[in-house]
């Protein structure tokens, strides 16, 4: 897979958001519409990213937040506005629960938002509160999905992509996937990224740069094992997986 990153093209991007938004904000864009522009990342139109950054409330106090793209939107040519902020703290809270159940957790994203107009954010928001880096890539990338939705998917993973990654497996996407990922990262912290058995691939970076080109050479590797293997890239993409393409 072609990396797509641009510094010029970066700088276009800063010089078109950074006044208002910040760099971090401008790059975040930039980054998610080279992963939305990708048909084999944003496989059936899902995919989500995040920024963690400091956010003034209109009571003038600095908070931790979050900005998550919004559910159901596009990640190509993503404006400020589809990227919801929230309430990092509060979030973060939400990892003492033992269970939370889906309307609860939607309740919750809601309740967080610092703009209660805001598009709803991703259901897999809590994945992206719960890691620590300040960038977070996720997508449904159908190489990831070629290897993970074989019978031996985490052998393959393995084989393609050694201790680079963690391999998690298959959590329906919600509060127990959120949970699953941190913890596995906690027990990994020198990962590059997580793959999702039957779901996808997350990656991180403390820059927009460092996570998306990790996210494209993970896929990359995935790609070239699929070759030499002769593996085939034809794969049934379960409902499950469907239900969280958001």
């Amino acid at each position: 897979m072609k990396d797509g990153w641009n510094d010029q093209a970066a700088l276009e991007a800063i010089e078109r958001w950074g006044d208002r938004h910040g760099e971090d904000f401008a790059l975040r864009l930039y980054s998610a519409d080279l992963i939305g522009r990708e048909p084999e990342l944003v496989l059936h139109g899902g995919g989500n990213v995040s920024l963690k950054r400091a956010f003034r409330t209109i009571g003038g106090d600095e908070v931790d937040a979050v900005h998550v793209k919004g559910s159901g939107g596009d990640l190509a040519r993503i404006e400020p506005g589809g990227m919801p902020a929230l309430d990092l703290g509060g979030l973060r809270h939400l990892r003492l629960l033992n269970t939370l159940d889906d309307d609860a957790m939607v309740n919750e994203l809601r309740r967080n938002l610092f703009d209660a107009s805001a598009p709803m954010p991703s259901i897999e928001t809590l994945v992206h509160a719960f890691l620590p880096h300040r960038f977070i890539d996720h997508t449904h990338a159908e190489a990831v999905l070629t290897l993970t939705n074989q019978p031996d998917g985490e052998r393959l993973v393995r084989e393609a992509l050694g201790d680079r990654v963690a391999v998690l497996p298959y959590i329906v996407p919600g509060f127990e996937l959120a949970k699953g990922v941190a913890d596995l990262y906690r027990s990994n912290p020198a990962v590059e990224g997580v793959v999702l058995i039957k779901h996808g691939l997350v990656t991180f970076g403390d820059d927009s740069r460092i996570s998306y080109r990790r996210h494209i050479e993970i896929v990359t590797a995935c790609e070239k094992y699929i070759e030499q293997r002769g593996a085939g890239r034809h794969l049934t993409v379960s409902c499950e997986f469907l239900a969280g393409a958001a």
